[in-house]
């Protein structure tokens, strides 16, 4: 993967204001991203149809220090225990890079690179980058997590929403993937550390892809998306009426405390998602 090492070492411009939109275009597919709600990916239009459910927590967004749950909102890093605050009762939920207004390093015609400096409540300095890459067929996200101090544990992945109908009238979209395992998961929605043979859905769930995530949604008759990631882990989530999601990330939920990727002077966090589009 390129890295994007280089894009936090850039000068940036100031903290984006809430309402700006960098806007990326490719032939006939659109996209928006929202620096200061997040980095989020507001909208994805393939032919004007819009692929993302709309709305300001929707979209898709970063998952960055964490993904999903953290159990208690507790983790350890060494013999040092770290409190984060509880913004999804009784855990700790989808890092705080949602909840942040990040800076535009650059923009322009099918590509831009974004970043925002770790800060409380996130207990280590940092510095996490975006960079969003558009083609006519593809949107590559990349994400890298950097520290020019402390280690620390950290993850990283992306939590899209997609309409589960592209068209009034239009079918629901289907969603097939081939997992090698799925983690059992409590009552606390946390996995138990017990894996399972895949279970029918509907599906709040974390699932083992040790091939790399490989996830296809189908509009009937309209478009058919691929998801894909290097990484082994995605959630998959379709409890809703509106919307499914399908969450490739570095690590399981409370990964932070089961299956910790350290971040390092040295070694930083790096990832990428590819979503690849055909139209049916």
């Amino acid at each position: 993967m390129g890295s994007p090492r280089q894009g936090p070492r850039r000068k940036v411009d100031p903290v984006s204001s809430s309402s700006e939109e960098i806007r990326l275009a490719a032939g006939s597919v659109g996209v928006t991203v929202q620096p200061g709600n997040g980095c989020r990916v507001g909208s994805l239009t393939v032919d004007g149809v819009e692929l993302l459910r709309q709305g300001e927590r929707y979209g898709s967004f970063p998952m960055v220090p964490w993904c999903g749950r953290t159990r208690d909102g507790r983790f350890t890093n060494g013999a040092t225990t770290h409190q984060l605050p509880l913004n999804g009762p009784p855990h700790a939920i989808h890092g705080t890079g949602r909840d942040t207004a990040w800076k535009t390093a650059r923009a322009g015609g099918s590509e831009a690179v974004f970043t925002y400096d770790l800060t409380d409540p996130w207990p280590y300095p940092g510095r996490v980058t975006q960079i969003v890459e558009l083609t006519e067929s593809a949107l590559t996200l990349r994400m890298s997590v950097e520290t020019y101090d402390d280690s620390f544990p950290a993850q990283a992945g992306w939590h899209p929403w997609f309409n589960r109908r592209l068209t009034d009238g239009g079918e629901d979209v289907r969603i097939a993937f081939d997992a090698a395992w799925q983690e059992r998961r409590g009552a606390d929605h946390l996995p138990t550390g017990e894996r399972v043979d895949p279970l029918p859905g509907p599906w709040d769930d974390c699932f083992g892809m040790p091939g790399g995530v490989d996830v296809t949604l189908t509009w009937p008759g309209q478009l058919e998306l691929n998801v894909a990631s290097r990484e082994e882990w995605v959630v998959v989530y379709d409890e809703q009426e509106a919307a499914v999601c399908v969450e490739p990330q570095t690590g399981p939920p409370n990964g932070l405390n089961t299956a910790p990727r350290l971040v390092t002077p040295l070694e930083p966090l790096e990832t990428s998602t590819t979503w690849t589009w055909r139209r049916l």
